[in-house]
């Protein structure tokens, strides 16, 4: 029991390393960013979103807020994720031509603000595991910027909208939570499939770019719609708890 014991302790250290392991790759992007590396700085960008996506997982596995209980995990994840999806996304909209140049300073104020204000909300993760109000996805969205060359005004007029979004209690998909999206296993499954294949297709534009490839877009705008769509669903038509056995 010992020996097991601290085999877990072990575990849930290594996990924690993982997570702020992010925080590394978080400052390479950045680093690529002041050096104009701006597809560097993507891979980099990528790297930890991938962490971010899976150490939940392995977090709940080995209990490691139970064997590492002076260690706040959920802490710990939301300043990598603060750095990864606001910082550096606002430091991008800073140094490159994504917006027009006298906008950049405000834009990028406006990201690093509402995401203060997103992040620190009681309930930005509801009771029923999704997050409340657009969830600081930045990162994301300055890459499709970038991979689709859109204009800089059109950049403009969606990072404004998205901050507008901050604010607006819809409740949007926690990605590794599909439990609370549908009782339906098969319905979770579909809906993890679907989320594998948008990061892969989200690699395959930053491995062909400059390249376009349209099935690829066309495959990650029907993902955006999706989301979207069941995330504004889930709002105004919770998932009904199961009835006790």
């Amino acid at each position: 029991m010992q020996q097991h014991t601290r085999f877990n302790l072990v575990l849930a250290w290594l996990i924690h390393l993982f997570t702020a392991s992010g925080a590394v790759w978080g400052v390479l992007a950045i680093r690529a960013i002041s050096h104009q590396q701006l597809l560097p700085a993507f891979w980099y960008m990528a790297l930890a979103v991938f962490i971010d996506a899976i150490d939940g997982t392995f977090a709940r596995w080995v209990n490691s807020k139970q064997a590492v209980p002076h260690i706040d995990g959920a802490l710990l994840d939301n300043i990598v994720d603060y750095l990864n999806y606001t910082i550096v996304p606002a430091y991008f909209v800073l140094e490159t031509n994504l917006i027009a140049s006298p906008l950049r300073t405000p834009v990028a104020a406006m990201i690093l603000l509402t995401s203060a204000y997103q992040f620190t909300q009681a309930d930005a993760k509801t009771a029923d595991h999704f997050f409340k109000g657009f969830p600081s996805y930045w990162n994301l969205v300055i890459c499709y910027m970038f991979l689709w060359g859109l204009h800089p005004n059109t950049n403009f007029a969606i990072l404004l909208f998205l901050g507008v979004m901050v604010f607006v209690p819809i409740k949007y998909i926690y990605p590794s939570r599909l439990e609370y999206l549908t009782h339906s296993k098969k319905l979770q499954q579909l809906m993890l499939v679907a989320t594998i294949l948008w990061g892969a297709a989200s690699a395959g534009l930053l491995w062909v770019y400059p390249q376009a490839n349209r099935p690829l877009t066309l495959f990650m705008i029907a993902f955006f719609l999706l989301y979207v769509l069941i995330s504004v669903y889930r709002t105004f038509v919770p998932l009904p708890e199961r009835a006790p056995l």
